[in-house]
């Protein structure tokens, strides 16, 4: 049974509930069911209810925060605007006008583009941001009409399984369901045909796999994979004002972010004195349980995502690249899935630790000359992009 793991001190909490065989397959004959009559809701309607089942997180947004932190890891700040954003969004969409348009209205002729409902939606949500991603997939399969599965990562089940309990409030029973299982239910709801939408947000290389399984019966995907984002570092920046937004950047929620820097180019005139600074910062940031009103950083969330960060460690050791912070050898995973924030001085450009995603607080610093090698370099990376950025003192 799959059960969560405290990252800050690994350690197995109460567990969560597999579900049996055949409940997979009653969730998705109750969600198509309940997709008919949902569908025939008005669109106001709907958005009202959803507009109340964000106002019931509100509520509890507090103790939402706490156990988002005890589950993920993240410092108690974090969790507080991650949950904030999913209320957003949920009132958010709430607002949308009815995307009903008219196109042609004449005596005899009228042409109405109209959006109709798909039926039954899944979404399988990470470990990483959980309650707004969880969120984000629900409020938009909601109000469009669609009845909604939510499958919730493994590493953390609860924080999905409240919302979906929450829901339960506000729609009619088979509109929002959520199913918590081991690596075999993913695969199970994306080949299955009474499923007709994916939302997906995760690795490359599950990505790929729903995308096969999904085109078995032609259903409709969406993919939000990961990435590897370039900060570029103009010469004429306060080196003092920069680096320590740059450390943030890199290691918002450890790195595991797919929007969070994962390489810094910077420019050769400054690049000893932002190396310094950078380095400063990283090393007096506190590390530690997300419960600690002190910490800034907390551990990574999961033992496969630790095993990863020290393979890249090791690799960087093998390599004998050169830290200007941090370590190559991890703590102990029985105290917690803690990796020291490291920083790579100008690594080769064919590195691991530039060409793939960390997702965890290791990352490069590497040096540029000339603008043209610089935005080759930062663009040649085979992953996508999703967040690049460029720092440079404001022009008027």
């Amino acid at each position: 049974m799959p059960s969560s793991t405290s990252p800050s001190s690994s350690t197995s909490s109460t567990e969560s509930s597999r579900q049996p065989r055949r409940l997979p397959r009653v969730a998705v004959q109750a969600a198509k069911k309940a997709s008919e009559a949902w569908a025939e809701v008005p669109y106001k309607e709907r958005q009202a209810l959803v507009a109340k089942f964000a106002d019931s997180i509100d509520l509890i947004k507090e103790d939402l925060a706490v156990l988002l932190t005890k589950e993920q890891g993240k410092p108690l700040q974090l969790p507080h605007v991650g949950i904030g954003k999913a209320i957003q969004f949920l009132q958010g969409y709430s607002q949308l006008p009815d995307p009903e348009e008219v196109i042609e209205d004449k005596p005899g002729r009228r042409v109405v583009t109209r959006y109709v409902p798909l039926g039954v939606a899944v979404g399988t949500v990470p470990w990483n941001f959980p309650v707004f991603l969880g969120a984000a997939k629900i409020g938009p399969a909601l109000i469009a009409g669609n009845a909604f599965i939510l499958k919730p990562s493994l590493f953390t089940p609860y924080c999905d399984l409240k919302l979906a309990e929450l829901a339960l409030k506000y729609f009619p029973a088979g509109v929002v369901q959520a199913l918590s299982g081991n690596d075999d239910l993913g695969p199970w709801l994306t080949a299955h045909p009474g499923v007709n939408k994916i939302s997906f947000t995760g690795s490359r290389a599950t990505g790929k796999k729903v995308l096969q399984s999904a085109a078995g019966n032609l259903k409709r995907v969406t993919l939000k994979l990961g990435g590897n984002d370039p900060a570029i570092v103009c010469s004429d920046v306060n080196v003092k004002e920069v680096a320590p937004k740059l450390a943030m950047a890199a290691l918002a929620n450890s790195d595991q972010l797919c929007i969070a820097v994962k390489r810094i180019y910077v420019h050769e005139s400054i690049y000893d004195d932002v190396l310094e600074t950078l380095a400063s910062t990283v090393k007096s940031l506190p590390v530690g349980d997300g419960l600690e009103s002190t910490t800034v950083m907390g551990p990574v969330q999961n033992h496969l995502q630790f095993d990863r960060v020290k393979s890249l460690l090791a690799d960087i050791q093998s390599h004998g690249l050169k830290l200007v912070a941090g370590s190559t050898s991890p703590s102990d995973a029985g105290k917690g899935y803690f990796i020291t924030p490291t920083v790579v001085d100008n690594p080769p450009d064919a590195s691991r630790i530039v060409v793939e995603e960390p997702f965890g607080p290791v990352f490069p610093i590497l040096k540029w000359k000339d603008e043209d090698e610089v935005l080759r370099r930062a663009n040649g990376n085979p992953m996508p992009r999703f967040g690049p950025q460029t720092w440079r003192r404001q022009r008027g």
